[in-house]
């Protein structure tokens, strides 16, 4: 125990109160310290004796009193000067202390301290009494060698050899130093190898190279920084453990792991390795780098003590001048201001010299450094945006104010010095001692001295017009009258005085290092906080933690996006970039596709000596990217370590032939491929590469290319995978008691979560974390509000969002929470959001959440519903798989449709799917994964398609023909209402555009007549003559695409023509209004053998339509459709010519936000990832250039097939494909059969695959 004279304090209340009472559970004297002020200048201070490792704390009150502290802060040093506060999460630590007088609180230290002496700041106590204290420390003895260093001294330590190779080193030490800049250790070898560890603007920069060869080709040069504000004169251990390239770099508890570059494992160094600078043998290309100027301790390498083997003269220390084994202390005194702070001190009166010089840090770009009232004015020394400024002003006789300022950048935490001298008829401003910088400027009128001096912003004068700028940082080295201030003096009460400063201490803290700015954020902070700027990262938020694009194609295109070229970020926050993919959303699955560098039709030159041409294959991602597992939802694609593979596309690995070879029908019977041929016309082997481990391709060779006469083209398609499994990775819960248990995660200093869930239930827990000192729960609240709520050390933060439309709608919801150093954020539907700062303390505690429970596991009632793509910091977590062990809960989820039904247009019926839903589009007249596509034809002269209803007691009942032919025929043949909708272009008239016949006389035609004017004739019996209605206003037949829509509800007749309005007309009452016995429908023509209107013959069916139809439908049959659609069988004919066109009618598409203002596509202003260069474009529809699509789709279309995921190449002789596969694949010399058969890796990705991974 340490005696009572190891204790003492700033003040004693009285008798009995003394420090060296403050011992745990001591009842001594009055049972502890209390000070006579109870305020936040007092301190207790224990003298360890020598110096001590420091891991715990503990705390009481006063024996029986009301006087306790419930906060204090912790400062220790090694010599009663410059204090350094105790740290953690990169802030000045606040302890929770006491609530009684008998309680005890101990608190484990998460960094050991290193000291002699600690010092106990009361910083909040007791309420009902004063400051009270009884406390002792945990910890161990500590010794080691300290070495100090001149900056001349270098320590060189000579190997056993004359040269070492090391494939592993350990070098540790610890430093402390006033300095900059100064090597730490050197050593380097022959061959160029090299290690250095030195300061460079007081941070630690470590520089390897484990070896470049002699071309350059190969640059093994690797540096890293750490650190920084290491000039402080604090001790600061750093340790370098390397084992080939693999570098753990530890600088004061926080440790940076890298990879040296180049293709080198070992280290390799001649003679010696030195320590505090270079040694006399260094290359002149070491450069001119200073020596250390300072103290290490504890220096090791390799296992060897280093300062014991200089204590014991076993190491050359001929270079220092006075080798001593102790540490010097430093004369500095710092003064710490924050932002309520002011420091006066006296000078002299009645002066007509001004001198003022000082060194500050600071990270605040403006601040009143020194104030001084003049006899008439005053003069000012302040920091604006980082500048030094000066302000004169002079109030005798009239008002002269004069401004100067120097240097820039000067709030960059580092050391700077001003010196401030006004003279009879000038002044002189000098920032950093830079003589040849100085400012001078003339003072018209002779100033004169007040004496007094401020220092610091937070100071009140009532006779000055002074801006008032508090000063946060430190200051140290203060001259007045060219005469150094007495800093203790003022501490022991002596001269000047001072408020809410902190004397003999700089507790500047960098909040930039380590950076909490994310994904390449950069960092930039004032005193109290800091800021990332995320442009140009694909990521957003306080720290740059979340992605701004969505995680696949499919995600995108349930928010009701196209087909076209987007950004997307597999794993979200992970450590994967955001790149371009296409997606192709025009078939029921989605295809993200990855182009690759090779032009169609590559000509392959450039032959080895071996006749060979390698070209290598290259994708717009990395490795890392391609090989996620998200963009891979069906672990399709891998990258690989140089694998060669001698099979080409259509065949499999080991067959060693093109697929002509399998099938036995190449060109040369003698050989296994066409291009073996010898021929002198072009033959073309192509296929599919669809073996999953082999992908992707990254390098082909082509044999035999050297040849005259012998050419080859190469083609490789892009790289194409589907779906995304994580996005419909789901689970649903049945019991209020059930949950899904994962036995751990790791949560950062940032941590995200998002999933979606639909539910009926009005409460319920979606998850949470229920650790002993850790907390975490996110839950439905009301049916209408989402709670998000977690610990940050001892302080409970809670968000909510509340949503203006139920939640427990059974429709899908997605909930977004992050908490980061900086904020919380909680989002809902991706508008709803709720923002917190989260407290600065208690960060690092949330580093691992022990246990996580998707639903409730506390006996709360936990959700009820469907639960999917649940994501946690970049990771999916996989809910089916621990659904199937776990009772309560069952794999996947239905009730697509719910959500994403709206997504299925004109009709479409929503299906649903196990992962997800599909829009069945047979009762309608378009297609498409949306029903939005328009299907139609181009009529020549002549051309009819015919559709026939079926009688009742045919071959076929309706029921059938409806299920076979995937087009609905109605039930009933007798209508009293009916729907008709078509649209079409043609430049010709008179026409027949839709005939619908009957088995009696009743019939409905639409007609064009000579002066392109529509016609509508409804003959249903009862009238003489038809009931016709004539559109007069408009010539349609002006070649424009035109859409007509007829709806009948017995007498009423609704006509609706493009964008007009729609027009009412009603049947005469005369007029029967069931048409009976429906028969056939007729486009383009008539071709009927029963009774017909002969008005219709002989104006209007001859010679037919020409020009385009498309989107006809009758109620739920679409006869269109039906004869262009060969896979339906369907009781429809076509005589003629009809070629598929959409007419150039406008698309139906699913546009919920235009793309100008759409952040996820890639062509949306200002939304382009990572540059900017392309242009916005607009959202209008060009009819003109829709006009013109519909024309040449077919011609796309065909090229598109041709061109994209087949790969082609032309040659004479077989060639041979590298992949990147880390697996072997054995290849056996056996039937081609049998590979393809016993393979089932193989197998499976022929049945399933053929039309699914392209290359």
């Amino acid at each position: 125990p340490l005696p009572y004279s190891s204790f003492t304090s700033s003040s004693v209340y009285a008798r009995g109160y003394g420090a060296g009472y403050a011992k745990l559970n001591r009842k001594q004297g009055a049972g502890g310290w209390s000070p006579l002020d109870t305020d936040r200048y007092q301190w207790l201070q224990v003298d360890l004796g020598s110096r001590k490792q420091v891991v715990a704390i503990v705390t009481q009150g006063r024996y029986g009193s009301s006087d306790w502290t419930s906060k204090y802060r912790l400062l220790y040093s090694d010599t009663q000067k410059n204090w350094r506060p105790y740290l953690q999460d990169g802030n000045i630590w606040t302890f929770e202390g006491n609530v009684n007088s008998e309680g005890i609180v101990r608190h484990g230290l998460q960094h050991t301290i290193l000291a002699h002496y600690i010092r106990f700041i009361p910083v909040d106590w007791s309420r009902k009494g004063r400051i009270g204290v009884r406390l002792e420390l945990y910890g161990c003895s500590y010794w080691a060698d300290v070495i100090s260093f001149d900056g001349h001294g270098v320590i060189s330590y000579r190997f056993r050899s004359k040269k070492i190779k090391m494939v592993k080193d350990v070098i540790s030490l610890k430093f402390r130093t006033t300095a900059g800049d100064g090597v730490l250790l050197h050593g380097e070898g022959q061959q160029g190898d090299y290690i250095s560890l030195e300061l460079r603007r007081a941070t630690l920069q470590l520089s390897i190279n484990l070896g470049s060869n002699q071309y350059g080709s190969i640059q093994g040069h690797t540096y890293v920084t750490s650190g920084s504000l290491l000039d402080d004169d604090h001790w600061h251990s750093v340790v370098i453990e390397r084992y080939r390239k693999n570098v753990n770099f530890t600088l004061d508890h926080h440790t940076q792991q890298f990879r040296t570059n180049g293709e080198f494992d070992h280290l390799d160094l001649d003679y010696e390795i030195s320590f505090g600078g270079l040694p006399e043998s260094a290359k002149p290309s070491s450069g001119g780098r200073g020596n250390f100027v300072g103290c290490m301790e504890g220096i090791t390498y390799n296992g060897d003590n280093i300062t014991n083997l200089v204590r014991r003269k076993k190491v050359d220390t001929s270079s220092f001048r006075n080798l001593t084994f102790s540490c010097a202390e430093s004369n500095s005194f710092s003064v710490f201001f924050n932002s309520t702070s002011f420091l006066r001190l006296p000078g002299q009166s009645d002066s007509d010299t001004l001198s003022v010089s000082l060194s500050f840090r600071t990270w605040n770009p403006n601040g009143l450094l020194m104030f001084t009232p003049l006899a008439d004015g005053w003069v000012e020394v302040g920091m604006t945006e980082g500048k030094v400024t000066v302000y004169m002003n002079v109030t005798q006789k009239k008002n002269t104010r004069i401004d100067i300022s120097s240097g820039s950048g000067l709030n960059d935490g580092q050391w700077h010095s001003v010196h401030l001298n006004a003279l009879e008829n000038y002044a002189m401003l000098t920032v950093d001692g830079d003589e040849a910088s100085t400012v001078r400027t003339a003072i018209p009128i002779q100033i004169q001295t007040g004496g007094t001096y401020y220092f610091g912003g937070n100071f009140l004068l009532t006779n000055t017009r002074s801006l008032q700028r508090s000063f946060q940082g430190c200051m140290q080295m203060i001259h007045i009258d060219d005469h150094l201030a007495d800093l203790r003096a003022l501490e022991q009460g002596l001269i000047g005085t001072f408020e809410n400063i902190s004397l003999d201490m700089c507790a500047i803290i960098d909040r930039c290092v380590p950076n909490h700015c994310e994904h390449g954020g950069r960092c930039s902070q004032t005193w109290d906080t800091f800021n990332c700027n995320c442009s140009g990262t694909g990521y957003t938020g306080a720290t740059c933690h979340t992605s701004m694009y969505q995680q696949s194609c499919e995600e995108y295109k349930h928010q009701g996006k196209s087909s076209g070229s987007y950004w997307i970020d597999p794993d979200g926050s992970g450590s994967i970039s955001p790149f371009r993919v296409n997606c192709d959303m025009t078939e029921e699955k989605i295809w993200t596709m990855l182009k690759n560098n090779l032009s169609p039709q590559t000509s392959v030159t450039s032959a080895d000596q071996e006749g060979k041409a390698v070209l290598q294959i290259t994708y717009n991602v990395t490795d890392e990217q391609v090989n996620n597992d998200a963009l891979d939802p069906v672990n399709l694609l891998h990258t690989a370590a140089n694998e060669r593979h001698s099979y080409w596309g259509g065949s499999g690995p080991g067959i060693k032939k093109c697929s002509c070879g399998i099938e036995h029908n190449c060109t040369d019977p003698k050989h296994y491929c066409h291009c073996d041929a010898d021929l002198r016309t072009w033959r073309e082997d192509a296929g599919l590469l669809v073996y999953k481990d082999h992908l992707p391709v990254s390098q082909v060779v082509v044999g035999d290319t050297s040849r005259a006469g012998s050419e080859a083209k190469l083609t490789i398609g892009p790289l194409k995978c589907q779906g995304d499994r994580n996005f419909w990775n789901a689970a649903s819960f049945t019991s209020p008691a059930s949950y899904l248990h994962f036995p751990s995660f790791r949560g950062e200093t940032s941590t995200d979560i998002s999933f979606y869930f639909k539910t009926s239930s009005t409460h319920g827990v979606f998850l949470e974390n229920l650790g002993t000192s850790d907390f975490l729960h996110i839950e439905l609240k009301g049916g209408s509000m989402v709670i998000f709520s977690f610990d940050v050390g001892s302080e409970r933060v809670e968000l909510s969002v509340h949503s203006p439309v139920p939640l427990n709608d059974d429709q899908w919801h997605r909930v977004e929470a992050e908490k980061n150093i900086k904020e919380a954020v909680l989002q809902l539907n991706g508008q709803y959001k709720d923002i917190r700062a989260t407290p600065p303390q208690g960060h690092t505690k949330l580093e691992f959440y022990s246990e996580l429970y998707v639903g409730a596991s506390s006996g709360r009632r936990g959700f009820l519903g469907c639960m999917r793509a649940l994501k946690i910091n970049g990771v999916t977590f996989d809910l089916e798989e621990r659904a199937q062990v776990t009772p309560g809960v069952n794999p996947g989820c239905q009730g697509h449709c719910s959500s994403y039904g709206m997504h299925c247009r004109n009709g479409g019926k929503c299906v649903e799917q196990y992962n997800g839903y599909t829009c069945d589009c047979s009762l309608t007249a378009y297609d498409g994964p949306f029903c939005t596509d328009d299907v139609g034809g181009y009529f020549e002269t002549g051309t009819l398609v015919r559709y026939d209803f079926l009688p009742e007691g045919g071959t076929l009942a309706l029921q059938e023909v409806k299920s076979i032919s995937g087009v609905g025929v109605p039930r009933q043949t007798n209508l009293t209402q009916e729907e008709l909708m078509f649209s079409f272009s043609t430049s010709s008239a008179p026409t027949i555009l839709v005939y619908i016949s009957s088995r009696t006389q009743d019939y409905l035609a639409v007609v064009l007549r000579h002066n392109g004017t529509l016609q509508i004739r409804y003959s249903l019996g009862g009238l003489t003559e038809p009931y016709t209605i004539d559109v007069d206003h408009r010539n349609m037949a002006n070649g424009q695409p035109h859409s007509v829509n007829i709806t009948r509800n017995l007498r009423e007749i609704r006509l609706q023509l493009d964008h007009y309005s729609v027009s009412t007309y009603t049947l005469p009452e005369a007029s029967d209004t069931q048409f009976n016995l429906v028969k056939s429908i007729f486009l383009g023509k008539v071709f009927e053998t029963g009774q017909i209107d002969p008005i219709l013959i002989e104006r209007y069916n001859t010679p037919g339509f020409v020009g385009c139809l498309s989107r006809v439908q009758l109620n739920s049959v679409a006869p269109l459709k039906a004869a262009l659609r060969s896979g339906l069988a369907a009781p429809v004919s076509t005589h003629g010519i009809l070629v598929p066109s959409n007419c150039g009618a406008s698309p139906l598409t699913i546009s919920p936000m235009a793309s100008a203002s759409d952040p996820w596509h890639v062509e949306a202003a200002g939304a382009v990832f990572p540059s900017n260069k392309d242009k916005a474009s607009g959202d209008g529809v060009d009819r003109n250039a829709a006009i013109i699509g519909g024309i040449i789709s077919m011609v796309i279309f065909t090229v598109l097939c041709i061109m994209v995921f087949v790969i082609r190449h032309m040659f004479r002789h077989k060639g041979s494909y590298h992949t990147n596969e880390a697996k072997g694949a054995e290849s056996a010399d056996c039937a081609d059969a049998a590979i393809i058969v016993n393979d089932p890796a193989f197998t499976e990705t022929i049945d399933e695959s053929k039309k699914e991974w392209f290359i």
